[in-house]
């Protein structure tokens, strides 16, 4: 890739501004972002609850790279490339499941759970099995989810687990199950995908549904300004001994809001899903956390039930995502919940979503695109989402010894 034009890229980027038109479309961008944003980041890669059982695997991807997590027989996580030490096939399919140890289907090499080559026929005497474990991944949980990161010496996640820890705890995601799973493919780059999930300036014209229990009009982290709704909120979550936040870092931010007058669950009515709660306390009324990770995710968790949300990127204008919803372990469905409730307000909100990032990548790709300026009061953590990016990429850049950093200003955090 080149970087000099990576640099000239960056260093164009007028502050507060949206990015230079080759950040959202050009090929070399594509593969620089995977290399100096997506292997080099905490990523949120699913639940613990995925594979709860001794023998459970998850398998996903960064990107278009294939990763694997595993628990073996003490019940430790892991996490490897999911590439087999031979010649380098996937060795297990997209998805969940359950083995009591890893095969390759291409030439049967297997592995135990926590990595080690276990077998591989015919071999020479002097194989070495010892050395052709997986090659691993950084893995951390955290209150039932799970992080990963490919990069050699990760970010440092202690701070993220003092803060966040705390507000995610009560919503017991490690007593969850996934209760579904969507995906689609956006055509658009996977920054204006994170860029419209990180604002609702479009939200009052685009999302009608979303907007009865979303606080649409709210800037940064959910200020009301001077709401005495909101005080009173806060001073029921302290009663109830749930922080509120905000807590935030470099590449993560999290807080519990309140939702719109009348409601209790993100569902398309407000109301609950049913009397299984996930968090139980306040009769499951708790508004609901947000929490987001540069540069890929964020999810909600109300009384009821969680839902997650992450960007894959695919290739320059396109882009995967993925959403998951969790309830209790032991609701059941028809019963517990009705499972069209439970998912139609994110499905609507994402298939709206589909549309306006596809018509956006239309006009950026325009002869005439010139960035604009975001709303400081409305794009708040869109405009933090973009300085993010372009100071990890600058960061990379600086570390091969090219390029000069732009001037990066931080969003006013509300």
């Amino acid at each position: 890739m080149d970087l000099a034009k990576i640099a000239a890229l960056l260093a164009a980027r007028r502050p507060g501004h949206g990015l230079p038109q080759g950040l959202y479309n050009d090929p070399e961008v594509f593969a620089f972002d995977l290399e100096a944003i997506f292997a080099r980041s905490w990523l949120l890669a699913g639940f613990a609850c995925e594979m709860p059982m001794a023998g459970g695997y998850l398998s996903t991807a960064v990107g278009p790279w294939p990763v694997l997590i595993t628990r073996d027989r003490a019940g430790a996580l892991h996490a490897f490339h999911n590439s087999c030490r031979h010649r380098g096939a996937q060795i297990c399919p997209e998805g969940s499941g359950a083995a009591a140890r890893l095969v390759c289907p291409y030439h049967r090499w297997t592995y135990e759970l926590s990595g080690e080559l276990a077998r591989a026929t015919r071999m020479p005497a002097d194989f070495d099995t010892a050395s052709h474990g997986l090659r691993p991944i950084h893995i951390e949980q955290m209150e039932g989810v799970l992080y990963i990161c490919l990069a050699e010496t990760p970010p440092a996640f202690a701070a993220f687990r003092e803060a966040f820890a705390p507000l995610v705890a009560p919503h017991h995601l490690s007593d969850a199950k996934v209760a579904f799973e969507a995906s689609l493919v956006e055509k658009g780059n996977w920054k204006l995908v994170m860029e419209n999930a990180r604002e609702c300036y479009h939200c009052p014209g685009s999302h009608p549904e979303l907007s009865v229990t979303f606080p649409i009009h709210a800037s940064a982290h959910f200020d009301y300004g001077e709401d005495k709704r909101l005080e009173m909120f806060n001073d029921r979550m302290a009663t109830l001994g749930l922080p509120v936040g905000p807590v935030e870092g470099d590449w993560w931010q999290a807080m519990r809001f309140a939702l719109n007058e009348g409601c209790v669950s993100m569902t398309m009515d407000g109301r609950a899903l049913g009397s299984k709660l996930m968090c139980p306390v306040g009769e499951g009324d708790i508004g609901s956390l947000r929490w987001a990770l540069e540069p890929n995710s964020f999810c909600h968790a109300a009384g009821d039930f969680a839902f997650m949300f992450t960007a894959q990127p695919i290739a320059p204008n396109e882009t995967r995502v993925v959403a998951k919803w969790l309830v209790h372990k032991d609701a059941v469905e028809g019963v517990d919940y009705d499972l069209a409730r439970l998912t139609e307000l994110w499905n609507t909100t994402n298939l709206q979503d589909l549309a306006l990032v596809e018509n956006n990548q239309r006009g950026v790709n325009a002869y005439g695109y010139e960035p604009g300026p975001y709303s400081t009061d409305a794009e708040a953590l869109a405009l933090r989402f973009v300085d993010w990016y372009c100071g990890a990429a600058q960061r990379f850049v600086d570390d091969r010894g090219l390029g000069a950093r732009p001037p990066v200003r931080l969003a006013s955090r509300g």
